[in-house]
């Protein structure tokens, strides 16, 4: 029988350096739902992989004095080292630097070029060269650049660009007619609203600034640009070919079942791409899911407060089904999720150690103690049972229903609702009583079958989040992993089973002090080996110049508020612009801000930031702008954003 495929991917991870536990999040995730689909009876498809071009490499690697080849072979192996740390499952580990990738995107802006869908532009107007930026004469200040305050001189640069307004159309009624397209809802609310509907501007797919890149073979002083060449791994990852010989890969999977992104990415995803598969006459993907952040708990990293969270350090002190249990269940599906060391060692011991380890250590315990290991149904039943037994057999359904909407969160509550449902059936039935009467000694034996089945179903239902975890348990009850389909009714435990003799700690509990201890010793010793992030010494203040008094009044005139960065990117014609999209309260505000030398614009997703709400609009670098962005500057002229020190929501009044 052939089984209906399925193709996962999550978006590449670029190769600026170690991913944190917020990005190895989305890996996590999709190995969980690549291996419910596995286990609901799919052939599973599931790529992962490292982009690996662009400016930002290049200047990373001239930093490190190796070259960009090089930077990104060391950055791509120590990301694979984590996506396998994790246990994740993919099937395809794609690279932008891999050959064959390489070719099919120069076949692709070729096709797109012959097509008339690229084509050959510039940027004109007054050049900043410090800034290499341009623009118009109504963008100069005093006939100056409005970034650097520096001369400018009339100049053009060529660039190519792709046509995304003749697809805009197109596009919206593609999202109007698959409601399912981009998830959550939120997400598709925003792309609609704030990007289509106010109309698309071409976007520029080639660059003249660097070098380390794929070359446009009809142009080689162009570079194609990022996204066209990162996006494009989808389909070269599975054999497409631009001209038609498709690989078997890509014929049996393509279109991808679901494209798994970071909710920042989320335009490229749902807007650039779509349209790039447009021109090319390939299918649109069925879904984008757009996920949101595990952020830090107090939303600052430092190395000396030993808060910046890697994998392999959470590993190191929970083990790695913990640390996937924790980032799959504490992420909820459509806001922002909170990790620090404390909440893991919380649900490590109430969820972990408690709920589960101990249900399984006492009911294998139990059975040795009063059967020698052998676990038998004698058919004596209670009314009690009946609870049980439905919560066994709706666990599946349940599990199910969720990881079909992507609740993955949900999925994983369902199944401990089941192993919290077992430990109350022990308190219940109290099998230690029964143990004392010999004429209850069937009863106990038909107890204990029933927590076994219960911990057997819950068992197979956990290999997709905890697989590790799974296969232990059911290799201490001696039960088979199976598929869905073979997962049957309550009561296919097979009664005679015996049962290991002693049972292992699946998870041992933990002090929350003495964990907290090794953090800060872990910083510590970085700081004494001279390592990046050790606190800098106190530094002196300094004076600038004051500014006129102003009366309460004009004060009382500016409004400031808490506004959540939701997006942001940088300004194309400008070296030192951002544009962020910021949640204020119920609506969103485009800014510009020159902060782009202290930020990315990865760096700025999520963040909460201090903003100068009633600003009069104005453009920079031809962007609308509508706020201000409140930083702090020291006397090297370096910027800091303001942000509270406290979680307060998006549109909270600033006084």
């Amino acid at each position: 029988m052939n089984k209906k495929p399925y193709y996962l991917t999550t978006a590449i991870a670029y190769t600026s350096g170690k991913p944190h536990i917020g990005n190895t999040y989305e890996i996590v995730l999709a190995d969980a739902i690549a291996r419910y689909k596995r286990f609901q009876g799919y052939e599973v498809r599931f790529q992962t992989g490292t982009d690996e071009h662009g400016q930002k490499i290049e200047l990373k690697a001239e930093e490190a004095g190796i070259s960009p080849k090089q930077f990104v072979d060391e950055v791509s192996t120590e990301i694979r080292r984590i996506w396998d740390l994790m246990n994740t499952s993919y099937d395809k580990f794609i690279r932008t630097t891999d050959g064959d990738h390489e070719e099919q995107v120069r076949k692709i802006f070729q096709k797109l070029y012959d097509k008339g869908d690229i084509y050959k532009g510039h940027y004109e107007g007054m050049y900043c060269t410090p800034c290499e930026s341009f623009f118009t004469s109504s963008q100069l200040v005093d006939g100056k650049c409005p970034d650097c305050g520096r001369e400018c001189q009339p100049a053009k640069e060529e660039a190519y660009f792709l046509k995304l307004s003749k697809y805009q159309d197109r596009l919206m009624k593609h999202i109007q007619d698959h409601p399912e397209f981009i998830q959550p809802e939120s997400r598709k609310n925003e792309m609609v609203n704030n990007f289509l509907k106010p109309g698309l501007q071409d976007l520029c797919v080639s660059r003249t600034s660097f070098q380390w890149g794929i070359p446009v073979d009809f142009d080689p002083g162009h570079i194609v640009y990022v996204w066209l060449d990162a996006l494009s791994n989808y389909i070269t990852g599975l054999g497409y070919d631009a001209e038609g010989g498709h690989g078997e890969l890509y014929e049996k999977f393509w279109p991808a079942d679901l494209h798994l992104i970071g909710k920042d990415i989320i335009r490229f995803h749902t807007i650039y791409w779509p349209i790039i598969l447009m021109a090319l006459d390939v299918p649109l993907p069925k879904q984008v899911f757009g996920h949101p952040w595990l952020l830090q708990g107090d939303g600052k990293m430092s190395k000396s407060k030993g808060n910046v969270l890697y994998a392999d350090e959470l590993v190191e002190c929970f083990g790695v089904d913990a640390v996937r249990y924790f980032v799959l269940h504490e992420m909820p599906f459509d806001n922002d999720g909170v990790i620090t060391w404390e909440l893991m060692v919380e649900r490590m011991n109430s969820d972990l150690a408690n709920t589960l380890g101990n249900l399984v250590n006492r009911t294998i315990s139990m059975s040795n103690k009063y059967f020698g290991g052998v676990v038998e149904d004698k058919g004596i039943t209670d009314t009690m049972d009946a609870d049980l037994k439905a919560a066994a057999e709706a666990a599946p359904g349940r599990v199910t229903e969720k990881m079909e909407q992507l609740r993955v969160a949900d999925a994983i509550t369902e199944i401990f609702v089941l192993f919290k449902r077992c430990n109350k059936y022990i308190d219940e039935t109290e099998p230690w009583v029964l143990a004392k009467d010999e004429a209850k000694k069937d009863r106990l034996a038909t107890v204990l079958y029933n927590l076994m089945e219960g911990i057997r179903i819950g068992a197979i239902l956990l290999e997709s989040f905890m697989p590790e975890t799974s296969q232990k348990i059911l290799a201490q009850i001696q039960a088979e992993a199976c598929d869905l389909a073979e997962l049957g009714s309550f009561g296919a435990y097979a009664s005679g089973t015996k049962v290991v003799e002693k049972p292992e700690i699946l998870f041992a509990r933990l002090d929350v002090e003495e964990v907290m201890k090794a953090v800060q010793a872990r910083a510590a010793s970085r700081n004494d080996a001279g390592e990046s992030g050790a606190e800098e010494p106190e530094e002196e203040g300094i004076d600038i110049e004051a500014k006129p008094e102003i009366t309460f009044d004009d004060f009382m005139k500016m409004q400031f508020q808490v506004g959540e960065i939701i997006a942001c990117e940088e300004v194309p014609k400008s070296k030192k612009l951002l544009c962020s999209r910021v949640k204020i309260g119920s609506e969103v505000k485009q800014i510009v801000s020159g902060i782009k030398k202290y930020y990315s614009p990865e760096d700025m997703v999520g963040k909460k930031v201090m903003v100068l709400v009633n600003l009069k609009p104005a453009k920079l670098a031809g962007v609308l702008s509508e706020g201000m962005l409140l930083c702090a500057e020291d006397a090297d002229g370096n910027l800091a954003l303001m942000i509270p020190d406290k979680a307060m929501p998006a549109g909270a009044g600033i006084s």
